[in-house]
Formats: structure tokens, C-alpha cells, sequence
């Protein structure tokens, strides 16, 4: 159905902006009733004989009664959001006059959208295709620079732009697997067999680089989450604050004052980090790991992406140290060592004292000293060299998935070759490329499958 102009016998109405009391409410309505709708609520003007693309201010009645001061924005299709007669109505933001107004419409027979119904008929309609349609909600959701940046590069088909080169590489391929199958009864072979390898050798490193952004864009979309661990008085809280430039954590010179943990959200370059401010080592051994008093504590560091380990370097020994790193090595842990309280001693005596220990960064938390090294340090610990976001960024977990079948099915197709098996085989691994390149754009779906994708969506888009 994707790409062609579809009409459905019903309307659908819902409130687009927030829900709550603002300056403005608008309400969109889709379908082609949509004119004829708004128009019997809005005697000002005769809609049905305005153009497109116009706005037209006047009062919204029903029965005589005045329902609002309203702008109405009029949009025909096919050249509209969903592809079908839009109208958008701007009213004062009121819930309960927006609510007056959609039930109006609804007694004029319109229905209530269902999520996402808005953008689900926008791809039916071929004004955008799936993945396409999926980073509209990502924008919607997206809290930093970078994953609207990354939403938006989608949306404007960036990544469509990625598959659909692949696709014409692979029809391509395919084509030449078709022609053998052509003049299988006579001696014949591919024209150029290297020429097959080296487009499947181009397609798989596409593939390739397409899926592995994907650890970077699931950063993007969900921010990473960093546990502040160490002992009591390490100056944790003191560290959050630092980092978060505000009192929010409780800070005293009681040891162990926080007593459960804590998480605000960090934006460093475009990244969310998580920080979760945990409770304190309380037991003084050197196994730090199995020492942690509360099970809070470990749980959180156990579940967190990163680990940041804060030491007082007057207190902790060079062996304590060791101890400690051998163990977060043992648990595979990403980790990064914090030395704080680095304004009471030189720094050749810190580097004398911690010498076979690297990677060790020196702050003040107190004295807010060094603290944006570890900012950058975090990002290149969560990065590592990784693709920016000027880059084709995957962010949607069923993208990913796909896109590993692809990879697969590719892997498939060369060990086919390798190996000599018919044409008619090597055949059937490309057509599975290709079913699961349009699973992500929609061109191969169920309407099970739509549904769920757009249940995913906000009402009103």
C-alpha cells in the first residue's frame, strides 16, 4: 500500500499541542471530511471554496452557541502533512474550550485519533516512509542537540537515502544472478564474477558501518547512565555538585552522609549522562568491589554504562588502588579513575604515589578544579572515536535488528558463492537482503506491525 494515495471514509480529530493550559490549543483533523467538518462549525467563511495553504480567522459555532475566537489553517491533499484535506484549528488554550471544540467535530462525524494515525497515514500515503515516520517520534522525544540532530537527518531521509542505495546495489546484483539463471542450460558465466564480489564486498561495509552506529545512536536516543562510587566522604556528592553546578546533593563532613542514591541528568556535548550518586563504601578492606555496604550501591553500579571510581588521594593506598582496578577489570567494567581532593598535595606526589596506575584524573571537587577533563574524558570513554552525528546514526532497536539480518543474509550470499551453489540459491539469500531492507522503510509490513510501531506515538501526530 506504501506510495499510493489512499482515502479513508473517516475523519479523525485530536488536540496536536500539549495537554494543559497554554496561549494556544491547536486541533487537526484529517480526512476527507476535514473541510466539510470545520466548515458546518464555521460560518465566517465558506471553506470549501478557499485554497490551499490559506488561514482564515473567524468564530467557531454549533447550534447558535460561539465555541471560540479561532484561526483555521487549511491544507488540501494531496500536498499536506498525511497527504488527505487537512485542517488545522488554533484556539485559545483552554482544555476545556479545545475539548468543546474536538467534541464538536465529533458530533459533525469526525472520530477520535488513535496515535500516531496522523504520521501512520502519512506513510500509506507515501509522504514518507517507515523509517522515515519513526524519526518523527524520535524527534518529538529528543532532549539534546544531538539526538534532534539525529532525528532530524532521518526524518529528511538520510538514512532512507543509505538504504536505498543499498537496495539499487542489490537489485543490481541480483540482476546478474537472474541472468545466469537465463542461459543456465548453456556454458555460460558471469561476465565479470570479480565485479560480484567487490559490489557485495561495498554493500556488507555499508551494512556494516550502518549497524554499528548503532551503539552510538542508542546513546543518543537514551543517554548513557554513570554510578559515582567510592568511600564514605570520597566527596561524591561534592563531585555531582561540581558537575551539576548546583547544591543538589546533601553535603556535610560526616562521612557517609548520603544514604541512598541520587541521580540528576548531565548534558555534555549532546550527550545525557545519567549521574547516580551512590550510596558509600563503608567497610574498610582492600576487595572495594565485595565491600560496598549498601545493595543499592552495587546494584546501580552493576547496571550502569560507566563507572566513575572516586578515591581520596591522601587516604587510598597505590596497592588499595590496584585492587580495586583488577577487580573492575575482572567485572569488564568501563570505568574511569577519579583522584580527588588533589588541591592538598603536589602533583608529582600524586603522580609519584599512583606511577604504575593509568589514566588517573586529578580533581578538586571542592575547588571545582579539573572537573571539565573528566567531562571530556566521559564523552571519549562513551564515543571512542566513533562516527559524529553528521553521520547516517541508527537509533531505532527494530532498524538494527534488520539491519543485522541484512548483514547476515549477505554473509550468506558470499559463502553461496564461494561455495559454487546454484544461482537459484545465491537468489534466494539476496531477496532476503532485500525483504529485510523494506521491513525498515515499510515497503514490506503487516498492519500488526504498523499498528504497533504508531501505538508508540503521541495522540494528535
Amino acid at each position: 500500500m506504501h506510495g499510493k494515495s489512499i482515502g479513508w471514509d473517516d475523519t479523525i480529530v485530536a488536540l496536536a499541542t500539549a495537554q494543559g493550559i497554554g496561549a494556544i490549543g491547536v486541533i487537526r483533523l484529517s480526512g476527507r471530511q476535514a473541510i466539510d467538518i470545520v466548515n458546518r462549525l464555521f460560518p465566517s467563511k465558506d471553506l470549501t471554496q478557499q485554497p490551499s495553504h490559506t488561514l482564515h480567522v473567524g468564530y467557531l459555532k454549533e447550534n447558535g452557541k460561539v465555541l471560540d475566537e479561532v484561526v483555521i489553517s487549511l491544507f488540501k491533499g494531496p500536498k499536506s502533512y498525511t497527504g488527505e484535506d487537512v485542517i488545522e484549528i488554533s484556539g485559545h488554550g483552554s482544555p476545556y474550550v479545545l475539548q468543546e471544540i474536538i467534541q464538536s467535530c465529533v458530533n459533525q462525524g469526525a472520530r477520535l485519533a488513535k496515535p500516531g494515525e496522523y504520521t501512520q497515514r502519512a506513510f500509506l500515503n507515501g509522504k514518507l516512509d517507515l523509517a522515515q515516520a519513526e524519526a518523527v517520534a524520535d524527534l518529538i522525544a529528543s532532549n539534546t542537540e544531538a539526538s534532534r540532530k539525529t532525528a532530524l537527518h532521518n526524518i529528511r531521509g538520510g538514512f532512507s537515502e543509505r538504504l536505498k542505495d543499498l537496495r539499487e546495489r542489490l537489485i543490481k546484483f541480483s540482476a546478474l544472478i537472474e541472468l545466469e539463471l537465463d542461459f543456465s542450460q548453456e556454458d555460460v558465466e558471469f561476465a565479470d564474477r570479480t565485479q560480484l564480489y567487490e559490489l557485495l564486498t561495498e554493500v556488507q561495509q555499508t551494512t556494516q558501518q550502518l549497524a554499528a552506529s548503532f551503539q552510538l545512536g542508542n546513546v543518543i536516543k537514551n543517554g548513557v547512565s554513570v554510578a559515582i562510587i567510592g568511600k564514605p566522604n570520597a566527596g561524591k556528592s561534592t563531585l555531582l555538585n561540581a558537575l551539576l553546578n548546583e547544591n543538589r546533593a546533601i553535603v556535610s563532613d560526616i562521612a557517609g552522609t548520603t544514604r541512598d542514591t541520587i541521580e540528576e541528568v548531565l548534558n555534555i556535548d549532546g550527550i545525557l549522562f545519567r549521574l547516580i550518586d551512590t550510596a558509600g563504601i563503608r567497610e574498610h578492606t582492600h576487595d572495594v568491589i565485595e565491600s560496598i555496604g549498601m545493595e543499592k550501591a552495587l546494584a546501580k553500579m552493576q547496571q550502569a554504562d560507566v563507572v566513575i571510581y572516586l578515591f581520596d588521594v591522601n587516604e587510598v593506598s597505590k596497592d588499595e588502588l590496584q585492587s580495586t582496578v583488577n577487580e573492575f577489570n575482572n567485572k569488564k567494567l568501563k570505568y574511569v579513575l577519579v583522584g580527588n581532593k588533589a588541591d592538598a598535595s603536589s602533583e608529582a606526589d600524586r603522580r609519584n604515589k599512583f606511577n604504575s596506575i593509568p589514566g588517573i584524573i586529578f580533581i578538586s571537587a571542592k575547588e571545582n578544579l579539573h572537573t571539565e577533563v573528566l567531562k571530556e574524558k566521559l564523552v571519549d570513554l562513551v564515543l571512542q572515536g566513533k562516527v559524529t552525528t553528521d553521520d547516517t546514526i541508527i537509533t531505532n532497536a527494530r532498524h538494527f535488528h534488520a539491519l543485522q539480518e541484512v548483514l547476515q543474509s549477505l554473509i550468506d550470499t558470499r559463502n553461496g558463492l564461494d561455495s559454487n551453489i546454484p544461482s537459484d540459491l545465491v537468489s534466494l539469500d539476496i531477496r532476503r537482503c532485500l525483504h529485510y531492507l523494506g521491513e525498515i522503510t515499510g515497503e514490506i509490513t503487516t498492519e500488526d506491525q504498523l499498528d504497533y510501531i504508531f501505538s508508540k506515538f503521541c495522540i494528535g501526530k
